[in-house]
């Protein structure tokens, strides 16, 4: 079986104006460029075209992802962000003490399903130390209590720096990441919250929904704001349950959601498949 070849991926998006697919396909084609696969969206009430185009480059890949780059924001005026198929972005995993994310995550990645590689893990707890290490997968125990958070988060981003991170995820890890901390590390934050948001953000979601008698329960993985579990949401999805179910029932359940719904959107962000505006997402398939 032949290696597939490496391919450009870029994600644009800006004011819609008649001929933008034509102009990026034929700005592909007159360079003997292939494309390799290509998909657009309008959003009638803003009037903003967003568009994600992979193709095979028929020279030097980072040459012309740099003259595409010019030409998109040059002179279609749009915004741009490019990467490289063989390009595998470092991954930090931050957890606490519940396991099952964990697990499933580092899993995943062995099994070589993610466009990344898992560089590290970062817990405010030690339990999970001697799973990490029986991975392989270097652990940094940094506990955080409310004296020492910004300390504790100094020494999370010297670590991230240190081991060139571009990518964080966040499974079931039970603290809230300040503003600052977003700012600085500068690269995407993803959460996995144990519920449909925007129903029962904040604690014990299982709980507040049992409590309400809800017929479905659900999983949202997202990116983290400085605002708590309102930051652009990625991939959901829901189970069924009823008047039978227990809180252990719903916990149950949840987190086989949760496991699968935080694989799609780490899968989807690799793969440069997600545009975010205006605290929203476009996720092409």
């Amino acid at each position: 079986m032949s290696e597939k070849k490496e391919t450009i991926v870029a994600l644009l998006h800006g004011p819609d104006q008649p001929g933008l697919v034509s102009q990026v396909s034929s700005w592909i084609f007159h360079r003997g460029s292939n494309i390799f696969h290509a998909d657009q969206h309008k959003d009638e009430a803003a009037n903003i075209f967003f568009q994600r185009v992979e193709w095979s480059p028929s020279g030097d890949p980072k040459k012309e992802a740099a003259d595409f780059k010019a030409f998109v924001h040059d002179e279609l005026g749009m915004e741009i962000s490019l990467a490289l198929s063989t390009e595998h972005p470092k991954v930090a995993l931050f957890v606490s003490k519940i396991d099952h994310c964990f697990h499933d995550t580092i899993l995943r990645f062995r099994a070589g399903e993610f466009a990344g590689e898992l560089a590290c893990i970062i817990s405010n707890h030690d339990h999970l130390k001697a799973d990490a290490e029986k991975y392989g997968i270097p652990f940094h125990y940094l506990p955080v209590k409310a004296e020492n958070k910004a300390s504790a988060e100094e020494e999370q981003l010297r670590l991230l720096q240190k081991t060139g991170v571009k990518c964080i995820v966040l499974a079931r890890y039970m603290q809230v990441l300040s503003a600052r901390f977003l700012t600085e590390v500068a690269c995407p934050v993803i959460n996995i919250h144990h519920s449909f948001l925007p129903a029962f953000a904040g604690g014990k979601p299982y709980h507040q929904a049992h409590q309400r008698g809800v017929k479905l329960i659900g999983a949202t993985a997202h990116y983290a704001t400085a605002t708590l579990d309102e930051g652009p949401i990625i991939h959901q999805d829901v189970t069924r349950i009823n008047h039978r179910n227990s809180v252990a029932d719903l916990i149950r359940k949840g987190r086989d959601l949760e496991k699968s719904v935080f694989a799609q959107a780490i899968r989807l962000h690799l793969d440069n498949r997600i545009l975010v505006y205006n605290n929203k997402t476009v996720v092409f398939d």
